[in-house]
């Protein structure tokens, strides 16, 4: 039986549902596999120890979160193509001596987002946060067609950054950096709103906007998936807006995952159905 060891480093991770979403699609390969937490806020230390921890002890490989998914590039031999361009990772894969970053955040959106909301209109997108998970949403929206991007992060030079990133990459004026008091007027005009922010994780509860900004001309998706049912969801279903949670991005950014790590070709829709089950214990 092959064998594989794998976990997850970030902050507040105790209530991820990687480890269960990974182990039980092994168990439908015939494969022994272990996924453990390695939560920066228990174990202490730095992104880049825990790597050359986790190399030292076997690992086959990392998923990487908040707040790591920046941080970790120093510490990482080589880079995918789609990690370099999106200076963002969030999955690691251990390649005999060499450390190989990746990141599944954009196509795990892509393929949740055509999933859920498949005819939604992406004319005018508002989108708070500009981090690591903001660079692979904002970039996995225009791939899709989106016609322009407005970012609105806590900090305004990483907006701008972003959205000059994003610009040189797609064509001037598809993407520009905002201030939050320009939320008003942006998101009434706007076709949908995208939360990529760590606000209303577990750790981290509460709204990134004012309710009454929401109205029922807006779609609104939102990356947090624990709770799957975040503050921000709720207000905009009560407003009339179509939703997404961030349910389908972690299914589909760890079928991604488990395949770099495996080499297997995982099920989604298995794992879609083993996601209904964790949400319901």
């Amino acid at each position: 039986m092959d064998s594989f060891l794998v976990g997850l480093i970030g902050a507040g991770i105790g209530p991820s549902w990687s480890p269960p979403l990974h182990e039980q699609e092994a168990v439908h390969h015939g494969l022994h596999y272990v996924y453990r937490l390695l939560d920066t806020d228990r174990v202490g230390g730095d992104v880049g120890e825990l790597v050359r921890t986790a190399r030292r002890f076997g690992y086959d490989g990392l998923n990487i979160t908040h707040p790591c998914k920046q941080a970790v590039i120093p510490h990482l031999d080589e880079l995918s193509p789609d990690a370099r361009m999106l200076g963002a990772v969030n999955t690691v894969v251990f390649d005999g001596e060499r450390a190989i970053g990746h990141n599944t955040d954009w196509t795990g959106f892509a393929e949740s987002f055509a999933r859920g909301l498949p005819d939604a209109p992406t004319r005018r997108i508002v989108q708070l946060g500009a981090g690591g998970a903001g660079a692979a949403v904002a970039h996995a929206l225009l791939t899709m067609g989106a016609d322009r991007i407005t970012l609105v992060d806590a900090d305004p030079a990483r907006a701008a950054a972003l959205a000059g990133e994003l610009a040189g990459r797609f064509g001037a004026g598809r993407a520009r950096p905002a201030g939050a008091a320009e939320l008003p007027e942006l998101l009434a005009r706007a076709d949908g709103l995208v939360h990529a922010t760590p606000t209303g994780m577990a750790h981290h509860p509460g709204l990134p906007l004012p309710a009454e900004l929401l109205h029922p001309g807006l779609w609104v998706a939102d990356i947090v998936y624990r709770p799957l049912e975040t503050e921000l969801l709720k207000h905009a279903r009560a407003a009339g807006c179509r939703t997404l949670d961030g349910g389908g991005m972690v299914v589909f950014q760890a079928v991604h995952a488990f395949r770099l790590f495996t080499g297997r070709e995982p099920d989604a829709e298995r794992m879609f159905a083993h996601l209904t089950d964790l949400i319901a214990v």
